[in-house]
């Protein structure tokens, strides 16, 4: 594939990106906060024009190396647009647009990729291929999805639509099922009792079981791992030698659910501000204060608790603390436990649109009891919390692109099979050229976001990708809202009807951009900040 037009299209808008973030600092984020949003999302649309792109090159067939040039011209439009608004206020003149992503090169290349004469013939080889294109994976890895596809096919999509209409909990046999599968030790080392090669971690294979898994549904079986993932890697970074050695072979093996309990009512992304505090007490901390959106805390036997240990205020971050509280595991919509020692726990699950199955629970804490073994870190860990919770949630990032891509790739197939089956007007609804754009942008959008989830991936193994599984995660939480709307308009009236799985895929996708760090505070409080900070040193 000769990519010389395509590489150096997305070289000039990076050029012209970079006029952008030449115009920010840090204390001019929240003055320019549109600007600096849309910077953001520029990045992510570049980064992941490079990764479909690169894989295309290496990898790709006639198919792959379509849709990388369909999707590169599609960005390269969209981010024509975000200039307009823009120029102005970054002092760029038209002479410097005409150069870079309003130049002849670039209209020419976007002319030629959006003509229907290019991508009709495109959305025909999707069809023909039912698939939107080649993983690129390897032996080893086509083997573990091959094994994960099978147990969402056989045990999950079977029961997904009753948890999702009847708001059910997550079936004790699907839990199993995942334990005896070694689902839970994906993230953990051998040494622990997981599955990461001790000396070559492999984070793909997280990736690729959490697709699979949400692909059969987001609520009940995408979504289980997360938890000990974000636990896992805040005790592998933080952790005493002891703490790991206890814990994480009760994460790997599932003897130990878990739930996360960060987020307070009316402090969400704003970490410094939180109040839930854990005073001292003989042998351990009390912990007082209400904890929200704690996903399967029901369930869980085992939370995860950012607490403020230091009551000075003014410190900001720096005076919280991770603890592991341990608590009896409940069915149902909420539960109630009175500790031994006199401490007092109870939880109630938040009703909500999507995303059912584990439930998410406001979780209120009264002197509840917590040991000094379950400080992570131990005393040394004390202040640590809030840095060995971004070390869990860069993993959990990377997951939830992962659980994205999973359902965006559900809405898609289901999307394909439909339009061939529906007929409008006496013919499929496939020969219309809308629908044929449509799957192309969707196949195009899926397949940009595997790689650049892969590439965050691979980055990762090597304890780097923390800015690359944000940017991931910003793409594939945002754009996974397009992909399953369209998968339900392209229904028509049957895309509202619950019986139908898309309408499924739709409510749950509304979530991405909400959890494991919400779109707006992620973009500016994280990726634009870094992005500043580390532009400003060069």
């Amino acid at each position: 594939m000769n990519t010389t037009e395509i590489i150096a299209g997305i070289e000039k808008a990076e050029t012209a990106l970079d006029l952008m973030w030449n115009h920010l600092s840090v204390p001019l984020l929240d003055r320019h906060q549109v600007l600096s949003y849309d910077a953001c999302w520029i990045q992510s649309l570049l980064s992941a024009s490079r990764q479909i792109v690169d894989f295309a090159e290496k990898n790709g067939g006639e198919l792959e190396q379509k849709l990388a040039r369909f999707y590169v011209a599609d960005v390269l439009q969209e981010i024509c647009g975000k200039f307009s608004q823009h120029i102005s206020h970054i002092g760029a003149t038209h002479e410097q647009m005409t150069q870079t992503i309003w130049s002849g090169e670039v209209m020419k290349l976007i002319a030629e990729h959006l003509d229907p004469q290019f991508y009709q013939p495109l959305a025909q080889l999707i069809h023909d291929r039912k698939s939107g294109g080649d993983y690129g994976l390897s032996d080893d890895q086509k083997m573990i999805r091959d094994t994960f596809k099978k147990f969402a096919e056989e045990k999950v999509w079977p029961i997904a639509e009753k948890v999702h209409r009847q708001d059910c909990l997550i079936p004790e046999e699907i839990i199993n099922g995942l334990k005896e599968l070694g689902c839970f030790g994906l993230s953990i080392p051998q040494r622990y009792g997981g599955f990461q090669n001790d000396t070559k971690p492999d984070n793909r294979g997280m990736v690729i079981v959490t697709e699979e898994l949400s692909r059969g549904s987001l609520g009940i079986a995408g979504s289980l791992i997360t938890r000990p993932e974000i636990l896992s890697k805040a005790l592998l970074k933080g952790g005493t030698e002891e703490q790991k050695q206890k814990w994480l072979p009760l994460l790997a093996s599932g003897e130990k659910m878990c739930a996360v309990a960060v987020t307070e009512p009316d402090y969400g992304s704003d970490v410094a501000s939180m109040k839930v505090a854990a005073t001292k007490t003989n042998g351990g901390w009390l912990i007082n204060g209400v904890k929200t959106w704690c996903t399967f805390a029901g369930y869980a036997n085992t939370l995860m608790v950012l607490v403020r240990t230091d009551p000075d205020m003014s410190k900001g971050h720096k005076g919280l603390t991770i603890m592991i509280a341990e608590k009896p595991s409940f069915d149902g919509h909420s539960f109630s436990y009175d500790q031994p020692p006199g401490g007092h726990i109870e939880g109630k699950a938040i009703g909500t649109i999507g995303y059912r199955g584990m439930h998410s629970y406001e979780v209120a804490f009264k002197d509840y009891f917590v040991p000094d073994e379950n400080v992570i870190g131990g005393e040394a860990g004390l202040g640590k919390g809030f840095y060995l919770q971004m070390e869990g949630f860069a993993g959990g990032r990377l997951q939830t692109a992962a659980r994205a891509l999973g359902v965006m790739q559900a809405a898609f197939e289901k999307a394909l099979q439909y339009s061939t089956e529906r007929h409008v007007f006496k013919q499929p609804i496939f020969h219309y050229q809308l629908t044929q754009y449509k799957l192309v942008k969707m196949a195009a959008i899926i397949q940009a976001c595997r790689q650049l989830t892969y590439y965050s991936a691979s980055l990762m193994d090597n304890q780097k990708g923390m800015m690359e599984a944000s940017l991931v995660k910003f793409y594939a939480s945002k754009i996974s809202e397009w992909v399953t709307r369209e998968a339900m308009q392209l229904h028509g009236g049957y895309g509202y009807a619950e019986e139908y799985a898309v309408s499924r895929y739709f409510v749950d996708a509304r979530v991405f951009s909400i959890f494991e760090g919400a779109e707006d505070v992620l973009a500016l409080k994280v990726i634009a900040k870094s992005l500043v900070e580390e532009k400003s040193k060069k």
